[in-house]
């Protein structure tokens, strides 16, 4: 079995749920619920379009969906900037998760950096 701290399709799954879990210990008032909601939505979309990333057809593809998992994970941050200011009891916990957020975004920059070095040489070599 691969350390899951080098599948990405595993860490993101772990990722994911570990926002589920904190995300269902937050109290729920009308400030922080569509807090809630945005994060439990950004959180688990990174997992899931690093699945669609994985099964890309092709490199174009591959840095589209990257892209979006970037796009999530920043947006991730966000949502635990918000909730740690609408929920300070559990401000420690959203910096974890913060910290493993940011993780993945500098993940997905690398990769699309990687991948645009690719297809730049490709381009070149047409």
């Amino acid at each position: 079995m691969k350390n899951s701290i080098y599948d990405l399709e595993e860490r993101t799954a772990i990722f994911g749920e570990a926002v589920i879990e904190f995300c269902l210990s937050l109290p729920t008032n009308p400030v922080t619920a569509p807090i809630i909601n945005q994060l439990v939505r950004a959180g688990t979309s990174v997992g899931a379009n690093y699945c669609e990333a994985d099964e890309a057809e092709s490199k174009r593809d591959f840095r589209h969906k990257i892209a979006i998992c970037r796009k999530e994970a920043k947006e991730t941050k966000y949502w635990l900037r918000m909730i740690a200011k609408a929920a300070p009891a559990h401000k420690a916990t959203a910096r974890a998760i913060w910290r493993e957020t940011k993780e993945l975004h500098l993940i997905f920059c690398a990769a699309i950096r990687t991948t645009d070095l690719s297809l730049r040489k490709e381009r070149l070599t047409a």
